[in-house]
């Protein structure tokens, strides 16, 4: 029997305590322009171009500001620019960029508190 379940994340679910504000800091993050939200204002679907989907989700708040470990990364081609542009929408910046060879990261928060990433691999350039 084939394996029901495909090797492959359709999605990954943000959880947030202000969906409004959460909606503005990730429109900015990732440059997107502010559509409608879906299930009554808990769900809104961030348009993105190729992966997984993100979602962000209001149904269950927000998760701890201990929580000191990021919940996926954003890829670039340019940590730098990234760095100053996370800086630039006002996000708090959780670490400095860390280099180890090829790759290249730094963590901050979103809006409502849950640690992300943006990492750079030149071995992906």
């Amino acid at each position: 029997m084939q394996n029901p379940v495909k090797n492959k994340v359709g999605a990954i679910f943000i959880h947030v305590k202000d969906m409004n504000r959460a909606i503005d800091f990730y429109s900015k993050l990732l440059g997107l322009p502010r559509k409608e939200t879906a299930h009554e204002g808990t769900i809104y679907d961030l348009t993105v171009s190729g992966g997984s989907g993100i979602i962000l989700d209001a149904n269950k708040g927000g998760v701890s500001k201990q929580d000191a470990k990021p919940l996926f990364f954003f890829d670039t081609n340019d940590i730098y620019k990234s760095y100053e542009h996370v800086k630039s929408i006002k996000a708090e910046i959780f670490s400095k960029i860390e280099e180890h060879g090829d790759i290249s990261f730094f963590n901050f928060r979103d809006s409502e508190g849950n640690l992300l990433m943006v990492c750079e691999d030149k071995r992906k350039i």
